[in-house]
């Protein structure tokens, strides 16, 4: 009898093991999309909610103007997301060649979605496989989650010219990131 339950209490534990496991499969690939998702979509929000005439604001004259500010986050995404995936990226330029609301909020976008592809085609084994990159030698998904840096550093900045002008950034709204 004692041999039984002590089967049926492993039973029991491999069956919680297994489906916790099967619940995280790729904790580390999942936890970096969550990340880009939530910071991705303060930018994206920021950039639609900012009037048009704001876009050429610039707090001082060594500083980007919010245009260029968001054109360089649309080019970090579309720059390290494709290194990520070790391909070369869709489309670059866009702090240089961009200045209105429309076709940044286009650019954003399509950086968001262009990385949101290479996130469904990374899993945690291919994410720990190194690509070339500023730092040397670095993990896949290190790359998604400095890209996820890069866009909080950026996200900061747009804040700053957001409060400047008196305007409520996204992310102090109290609406949640979309998921």
């Amino acid at each position: 009898m004692r041999h039984l339950h002590t089967t049926v209490c492993l039973a029991c534990a491999l069956s919680v093991s297994a489906a916790a496991s099967a619940q995280s499969t790729n904790p580390v690939t999942a936890g970096a999309r969550a990340q880009f998702r939530a910071v991705s979509d303060f930018i994206v929000r920021a950039a639609e909610k900012v009037p048009e005439d704001v876009y050429a604001f610039r707090p001082t004259p060594e500083v980007r103007t919010l245009a260029q500010l968001f054109g360089h986050v649309a080019d970090g995404f579309m720059s390290m997301c494709s290194t990520a995936q070790g391909e070369k990226p869709p489309r670059i330029g866009f702090e240089k060649s961009l200045t209105s609301k429309g076709e940044l909020v286009k650019a954003l976008g399509e950086g968001v979605q262009y990385c949101n592809s290479v996130f469904d085609r990374m899993n945690d084994v291919r994410g720990v496989e190194t690509v070339p990159f500023y730092f040397g030698p670095t993990p896949r998904v290190s790359v998604l989650y400095f890209a996820t840096t890069h866009a909080y550093e950026h996200y900061g900045n747009v804040v700053t010219y957001m409060r400047l002008k008196n305007i409520v950034p996204p992310s102090s709204e109290g609406a949640k990131p979309t998921p």
